[in-house]
């Protein structure tokens, strides 16, 4: 329970707040909140593949490791679609965003105020063309889940939430999406 007096500061703040004019609401609370950069990613695997499956891999500048298919959103892009142009961008695979769809956990937050949105699907690799290119992607090559090349810190660690990877179990399984109530 909140102490009295500090309840009753706190309401005549609302009051205050909700009383000022919408921009500089708006404005104060831009300034209060975090900011974070969002970023779309797209888990791209072989849907022909046996086993353990391959995994469609990038190599970008400066070219020592791999990466997955990814960018920043464009201002008020929404993140499915980010991650569809992305996709193209980088690989020359066209695909509507509604075959995208959110890994589990969708969201990753990174501690240095960044949030990567990532999304699953399954193409043909020997039907599916490949086009690279040769500045922003090197090389876009399918590898096997359980052979992946060298691959970047921020990726390995990103693979590591889903299970993939020479990181796959070092990281916390997501929070639950709702707090238990009494007696559970």
């Amino acid at each position: 329970m909140i102490p009295r007096t500090r309840a009753t500061g706190r309401a005549i703040g609302y009051r205050f707040f909700y009383r000022l004019p919408y921009p500089v609401r708006r404005r104060l609370v831009r300034l209060a909140v975090p900011k974070y950069v969002v970023g779309a990613v797209t888990l791209v695997r072989d849907a022909e593949a046996e086993g353990a499956g391959r995994l469609l891999m990038l190599r970008q500048p400066p070219g020592h490791s791999w990466t997955l298919p990814a960018g920043l959103l464009n201002k008020a892009e929404p993140p499915v679609v980010g991650a569809a142009r992305e996709l193209f961008e980088e690989t020359g695979i066209r695909l509507p965003p509604t075959r995208l769809r959110p890994a589990t956990p969708n969201a990753i937050v990174h501690a240095k105020g960044w949030v990567d949105m990532v999304f699953e699907t399954e193409v043909p690799a020997s039907s599916t063309p490949l086009k690279v290119d040769g500045a922003e992607v090197f090389e876009a090559v399918w590898h096997p889940l359980d052979d992946l090349p060298r691959l970047s810190w921020p990726t390995a660690r990103l693979l590591g939430y889903y299970g993939i990877g020479p990181e796959a179990g070092n990281f916390p399984p997501p929070l639950p999406d709702s707090t238990p109530g009494p007696g559970r």
